[in-house]
């Protein structure tokens, strides 16, 4: 759960998709360092609404792995796109999903102002829109 707060900081909406969906982990040494869960959401549609990796151990590919992961686990289940959102603010996952080859699709205008009861800054910016990410597989 300690990891899924870092993607996502609130308990309640973690516990309304978690037991939806597929929970993978990646573990170096032991320790698990790395999280992320889709869910079925439409025919043929799996989305990615959790990723994150450890703070000591961001910057050193676990991301990606996991990322590609999921990518070739949706696509070896079946199914023929795979959608994500992250927040305006969030320059970092916004660049690794379009290197793994996502696309933009759209914006939630006010996503995480009506859905968090506090505010959420990243990068100096707050977080407000969901930014709507696409892949066919």
């Amino acid at each position: 759960m300690s990891l899924l707060l870092l993607a996502d900081p609130s308990p309640d909406i973690i516990g309304s998709y978690i037991h939806r969906g597929s929970c993978f982990v990646a573990e170096l040494d032991g320790q698990v360092v790395g999280v992320y869960v889709m869910i079925d959401t439409r025919p043929q549609t799996v989305e990615l609404v959790n990723i994150a990796v450890a703070e000591e151990q961001q910057g050193r590919g676990i991301g990606k792995q996991l990322v590609n992961h999921a990518i070739e686990t949706a696509r070896s289940l079946g199914y023929k796109t795979m959608e994500l959102g992250t927040g305006n603010s969030s320059f970092g996952q916004l660049a690794l999903y379009q290197k793994c080859g996502f696309r933009m699709t759209g914006v939630d205008p006010d996503f995480f102002t009506r859905h968090y009861p506090e505010p959420i800054y990243e990068n100096g910016l707050q977080c407000r829109d969901m930014i709507r990410l696409m892949l066919h597989l």
